[in-house]
């Protein structure tokens, strides 16, 4: 369920850059190319969670 989640919220996140964005510069909007970077930015999200340690900072 947490990655259903985590991509639901960054697809609706992402969409919504990418048509605010293609707005204000005056371009088309293409619900397929944002899609994929909706995708891609999904599993940098895991990738980074995965890369962050889960324990305290030990102090010396």
């Amino acid at each position: 369920m947490r990655y259903f989640w985590t991509l639901f919220w960054t697809f609706l996140l992402v969409q919504m850059l990418g048509y605010v964005g293609s707005a204000m510069t005056d371009t088309h909007y293409s619900i397929g190319n944002i899609s994929i970077i909706a995708v891609v930015v999904t599993i940098l999200i895991f990738i980074v969670s995965a890369v962050i340690p889960n324990s305290p900072a030990t102090e010396e």
